[in-house]
């Protein structure tokens, strides 16, 4: 299973961000709509991942639900057909919610930067550092930390969970 080390922060101004972030990339951002239907799951998380394209992933992804830097093991498996998938997930496990956003992709290194724009949440930032086959998570952590430090992000703003999580308690 693939690995990273993620990272979500409340911020109070993508705006402020994005100069942050594009000088630690130095490539121009990648815009992304993504609507995210997330089913009932045991162990982990299971969402679909429509693109604007009409394309799609089933990401399943199992990590601590903690603020702060976090390691998080995935699968990522591409489909064609979403809208049909989306329908037979949903009857067989059921529906637990879902998540729209607008997201600028930044790439710094190997880093991915998301700044995320959620409806009905507000503006999120959030790191996934890819780690290594065999990397330790606490390499992962380090350059999440300093990637944290450069975009001026204070530990007061770092959030545990998901959207989801954060939607259903606003619900």
């Amino acid at each position: 299973m693939a690995r990273n080390v993620e990272i979500k922060a409340r911020v109070a101004s993508l705006a402020a961000l994005e100069s942050l972030a594009a000088a630690l990339s130095g490539k121009a951002p990648v815009a992304i709509a993504q609507d995210d239907t997330f089913f009932a799951c045991p162990d982990g998380r299971l969402k679909l991942r429509v693109f604007a394209d009409g394309k799609g992933e089933l990401i399943f992804y199992r990590r601590a639900d903690e603020a702060g830097p976090k390691e998080s093991f995935y699968v990522i498996s591409p489909t064609a057909s979403p809208d049909t998938l989306r329908d037979a997930l949903g009857l067989a496990y059921g529906v637990i919610g879902r998540v729209r956003k607008q997201r600028l992709l930044f790439m710094a290194g190997r880093t991915r930067i998301h700044l995320d724009r959620v409806e009905g949440l507000g503006e999120f930032l959030e790191l996934e550092v890819v780690l290594r086959d065999g990397e330790s998570v606490e390499a992962g952590m380090a350059e999440a930390h300093e990637l944290l430090a450069s975009l001026q992000i204070a530990p007061d703003q770092l959030l545990s969970g998901a959207y989801l999580d954060l939607l259903a308690e606003r619900a």
